[in-house]
């Protein structure tokens, strides 16, 4: 058994910690969200924070568009033209999927400073991208509404996941303390 633990110390420290730090941090958002009471952000600061945001990248981009709190369920409308096209909820808002990309950059520690860097970096490129993400949602269901289900299902998630993906590769092969002596 020790033998066994000794060949796959790096899997299991890997797993251990990527676990821990998902986590913790979960039950920090978890309770942000729980403390979030919407009555200054509706519903809470960053979900908001990414309508006002989407809603700006819309209008640099010409659509005549605006935000709306939604009235029956904790969530921004965004509206181009008159129309809802489309609400931004909060799991739209990027931070569940930063805090996976975290918790994967943590579980293969590079150097502090320059793991440290990397989330940093990682996290607001995933932001930005999350932004844009949106609008690319947004305009594609107001001019294809009859692609929802594909833009929403396929296009939404590729974006991002492909992004997180990217990054987690790439800090894998470039940054992180992965060790190959245990084999």
């Amino acid at each position: 058994m020790r033998d066994l633990v000794k060949k796959y110390k790096s899997v299991i420290k890997f797993i251990l910690t990527f676990f821990v730090v998902y986590g913790v941090l979960t039950f920090a958002y978890m309770l942000y969200l729980d403390y979030s009471d919407g009555s200054v952000y509706y519903p809470d600061y960053f979900t908001n924070l990414v309508a006002k945001q989407s809603d700006d990248l819309l209008h640099a981009f010409g659509y005549d568009s605006h935000i709306a709190k939604h009235p029956h369920e904790p969530s921004m409308k965004l509206i181009i033209n008159g129309k809802f096209v489309a609400r931004v909820v909060e799991g739209c808002n990027s931070i569940s999927i930063i805090i996976l990309f975290i918790s994967f950059v943590i579980a293969f520690a590079g150097k502090f400073k320059t793991t440290l860097f990397y989330i940093l970096a990682g996290s607001v490129l995933i932001y930005v991208v999350n932004l844009f993400r949106i609008v690319i949602l947004t305009v594609g269901l107001y001019h294809y509404p009859w692609r929802r289900e594909e833009l929403h299902t396929v296009i939404f998630p590729l974006i991002i996941y492909g992004m997180v993906f990217l990054l987690w590769m790439f800090w894998v092969n470039r940054f992180s303390n992965l060790t190959t002596s245990d084999e």
